[in-house]
């Protein structure tokens, strides 16, 4: 994202409403985390056609990869046992970053 305006509205308002809805009911929470990664992977994969940034290509996918366990727990269909959702938080924060910087660091900033 070029402008910081822009970095909070695709990243930054997402990630907050995720901390936000951490305290709220679970039902209430799973629908804000979901909405939450599926903007951060759509922002992600627009971010991925537009700059060509290597991370964009794997978080965005990510991202909607991770709405499904959200969605699993939301719905009370599974347990992930105690503190579940703080583990998928983490999860999901670690797996980013680990992401963003594994890709970068294997095939650079910039890919085509």
């Amino acid at each position: 994202m070029r402008s910081p305006a822009s970095f909070l509205l695709a990243w930054g308002l997402p990630v907050i409403a995720m901390i936000g809805g951490g305290f709220l009911d679970p039902l209430i929470r799973a629908a804000i985390w979901t909405v939450a990664l599926i903007w951060m992977g759509g922002a992600c994969s627009v971010n991925a056609r537009h700059c060509n940034r290597t991370h964009c290509k794997f978080t965005g996918p990510f991202f909607f990869v991770m709405a499904v366990p959200v969605v699993v727990l939301g719905s009370g269909w599974l347990s992930f046992g105690p503190n579940d959702w703080w583990w998928l938080g983490m999860f999901t924060l670690l797996g980013s970053a680990i992401i963003w910087w594994g890709s970068e660091a294997i095939w650079g900033k910039y890919r085509s």
